[in-house]
Formats: C-alpha cells, structure tokens, sequence
C-alpha cells in the first residue's frame, strides 16, 4: 500500500505542471513576429495600450489584434516602430 501510495503521489506531482499550464497562460504571454523588420513583439497591458490609440488614429473599429488581417497587424508594427512608450505616454512601471 505504501508503494501504491508513493507512485500516485510521484504520478501527481509530474502531472501538475500539466495541468495548471493553461491557468497559468495569460492574454500577455502571446508574441508576434514583425516580418518587415524581423523581430519578435510581446503582447503586454503597454502594447494592446499602443493598439487601442492606433485604431482611433486610424479611425478604424477596435477588434482583437489576433483578428486583424496580415496587412493591417503590418501597418500596425511599422506604426508602432515609429511611436514609443514615451511618445504615446504609455505609463512605463
């Protein structure tokens, strides 16, 4: 019974990490890479603040970043190259 009782409690310890995985996953863990200047972009709170402000400059309606075409999420980063935090004054912490 003892065995018994150190193998499930072994099985349950590797498979933890398993299944918290998703829980864990936030909205800000997703990156999205910039072909035109190959690099790699992280979606945080700072970066979904730079969309939001780029969609009422464009005059456009807000959806989801993920959702936009290929060709707008490019007009997007070459917009965002151009326009820092501190430009935007996006509050850095």
């Amino acid at each position: 019974m003892r065995r018994f009782l150190s193998t499930a409690m072994l099985s349950a310890a590797l498979i933890a990490p398993l299944a918290l995985a998703p829980a864990m996953l936030r909205a800000d863990d997703r990156v999205y890479h910039d072909g035109d200047r190959n690099d790699d972009h992280h979606w945080d709170a700072h970066e979904d603040r730079a969309y939001r402000i780029w969609v009422k400059e464009n005059h456009r309606r807000y959806r989801e970043f993920a959702k936009i075409n290929a060709e707008d999420q490019r007009a997007y980063w070459g917009w965002r190259h151009e326009h820092s935090d501190a430009i935007l004054k996006i509050d850095i912490k």
